[in-house]
């Protein structure tokens, strides 16, 4: 579904105008990142799943 570094669209934009978020840390919590503004936030991942629209942009595989 997700991964990490993954680049998503939640259900409501950012303050900043921009609605892409970057997954930087994956565990219990989720943190991601604003791609506009470089804000951070961390939620839960019961949240996260809620609240996350779609996924943009998928990794590069190594």
């Amino acid at each position: 579904m997700f991964d990490l570094n993954d680049i998503v669209e939640m259900k409501k934009p950012h303050a900043c105008g921009t609605n892409r978020w970057e997954i930087i840390r994956m565990g219990a919590d989720i943190k991601i990142q604003c791609t506009g503004c470089q804000h951070i936030v961390l939620m839960s991942r019961r949240d996260f799943t809620k609240k996350m629209k779609k996924v943009l942009e998928k990794a590069p595989k190594d």
